[in-house]
């Protein structure tokens, strides 16, 4: 997820220069061979020991990252369009609308059925929440951000379904996100933080905010060439002007939600830093803030200011170091045995 995260941001940071799109480029092709790795590891794993499978979904901490693996194949889908349909043909295009609609019919599934399992199988305590409850819908909340991306290539025909489904899709996602928000946020009132090396965690909660209103204002500013005359049935005022406007305004009330959750989150590790070691948490440093820094290049895009522009490439060199950082101390942690090996992890008992 950080490594496309990262694709998908550098392709979309305002400030550009020469040599940055290939920079973008070599963070597309190193995600997709990682996805490749990294299912063909699962595939093997189901194989030699089948019973994994089952157990792992139904794992209280590993099941939901089940919803992570989508989320991966979303990013996959928005860097393609940004790295892809310049230099290919049109059947780029139509083989996007294709897997954007197969992609949410998946991941709406997936965001009842897993949901479904937890509430029937398993008994989490609230004093254990943490963000990752939403992992789920998680793959749900990036509809509209890629959506957003895919619009403007878009024929007409294509665009305004893929439009309005993107909509719901996001809503629908940011409405669970917010009961999973109140839990988490009751655990924080009634128990304690997560312990240090977890607490990076945290930055998951700034994801669902960042990324829909990075969706609502990029969906809300091509309104106006998408949706057709009258669909509200208004006449004074053009409909996708009223969409832009409602739209606009939503991602910019919902944007510091993100960033109060990514200050209250960044107090807790710098608080806990001494103890810290390195758990699979840390990447969380890099994808859900991604998600932040999309939504304030829409805010710059849109109020075409200097300044916001400017925040926004600072925020993606700060990405891409805490990408590098985060890798090197994961490759550490691997070779010495301390993550990713057994009696380590989820396996720890």
């Amino acid at each position: 997820m950080s490594t496309g995260a990262v694709a998908v941001v550098l392709a979309q940071t305002p400030n550009r220069f020469p040599g940055l799109q290939t920079i973008g480029k070599m963070f597309f092709i190193l995600d997709i061979v990682l996805f490749i790795m990294f299912t063909g590891a699962i595939i093997a794993r189901s194989i030699l020991v089948p019973r994994k499978m089952l157990e792992s979904l139904h794992h209280p901490v590993e099941g939901l990252f089940f919803g992570a693996y989508w989320v991966s194949v979303s990013l996959i889908l928005n860097a393609t369009q940004s790295y892809g349909v310049p230099n290919c043909g049109p059947w780029l295009i139509k083989a996007i609308e294709i897997l954007f609609w197969t992609y949410c019919a998946i991941v709406l599934l997936v965001a009842v059925f897993q949901y479904y399992v937890f509430f029937q199988d398993e008994r989490m305590s609230v004093a254990d929440a943490m963000p990752t409850w939403i992992f789920p819908v998680y793959p749900l909340l990036v509809v509209g951000p890629m959506a957003g991306t895919f619009i403007p290539s878009q024929p007409p025909e294509a665009a305004y379904p893929m439009w309005v489904g993107a909509v719901m899709m996001q809503g629908l996602a940011w409405t669970v996100s917010l009961m999973m928000y109140s839990i988490f946020t009751q655990r924080l009132m009634t128990s304690s933080l997560p312990g240090p090396p977890t607490r990076p965690g945290m930055y998951v909660s700034v994801g669902p905010a960042g990324y829909t209103s990075a969706a609502l204002i990029s969906l809300g500013t091509q309104a106006p060439n998408v949706l057709p005359n009258n669909v509200f049935d208004t006449v004074a005022i053009p409909d996708g002007d009223i969409a832009k406007a409602v739209c606009v305004l939503a991602g910019v009330f919902v944007i510091l939600f993100s960033f109060w959750f990514f200050c209250i989150s960044t107090v807790a590790v710098v608080a806990g830093i001494k103890q810290m070691t390195f758990t699979l948490n840390w990447w969380a440093f890099v994808f859900p803030n991604a998600g932040l820094t999309l939504a304030a290049i829409q805010v710059g895009k849109v109020f075409h200011s200097p300044g916001i522009n400017g925040v926004c490439s600072a925020l993606t060199i700060l990405l891409v170091t805490m990408w590098l950082i985060t890798a090197v101390f994961h490759i550490r942690a691997v070779y010495r045995g301390t993550i990713l090996w057994p009696g380590k992890d989820e396996d720890e008992k």
